[in-house]
């Protein structure tokens, strides 16, 4: 299964691709998109979020998306501009018919690191060896491809449990 995770961000939004086979974890592509020039209307910088994404799903295909939930800042206006930046985020992504899972920073940074208090060079780094990468990617491209890394160990779980409740909630033969 391919995945893509984004992290939004109004300027700079990351974005990360993997591929997804059991266990077995694979990048596909990571980078970020520009909203522009912040002198822009913040129309224009929405619109080019929203082209952004449609462009990355384009290319890459993905099956199913993850986005990093918005967190309360102390400034109001601020929280309520990446709001709208995740907004039209998640339009693009819902226009491809793709299913949209979220995550708080905390829950990715647990997924990936073991602790929620982890810092941006921590997740770097295990990003990059659980990807089994020659460099780490930049902060958002790198928290993105963790997101994708959190939803696709999120969404094996259920499979994990299924497969070893079957046997047990298999109906029993009865005997004649």
């Amino acid at each position: 299964m391919r995945w893509i995770g984004i992290d939004p961000g109004l300027r700079t939004t990351g974005f990360g691709v993997i591929d997804v086979d059991g266990q077995k974890l694979t990048y596909v592509a990571s980078g970020t998109i520009e909203s522009g020039d912040p002198a822009k209307g913040l129309p224009e910088r929405l619109g080019a979020l929203y082209a952004g994404v449609k462009e990355v799903l384009e290319t890459y295909c993905p099956e199913s998306a993850a986005i990093e939930e918005v967190f309360l800042n102390v400034n109001p206006r601020s929280t309520l501009m990446l709001g709208q930046a995740r907004g039209a985020v998640i339009a693009a992504l819902v226009s491809e018919k793709l299913p949209v899972a979220e995550y708080s920073a905390l829950r990715v940074k647990q997924a990936i690191v073991g602790t929620g208090r982890a810092a941006k060079p921590q997740v770097q780094e295990m990003v990059k060896r659980l990807l089994r990468l020659n460099r780490a990617p930049g902060t958002d491209a790198s928290d993105a491809l963790g997101v994708a890394i959190c939803a696709a160990h999120h969404a094996q779980i259920p499979k994990a449990i299924t497969a070893a409740l079957a046997p047990k909630l298999a109906p029993k033969k009865r005997s004649k």
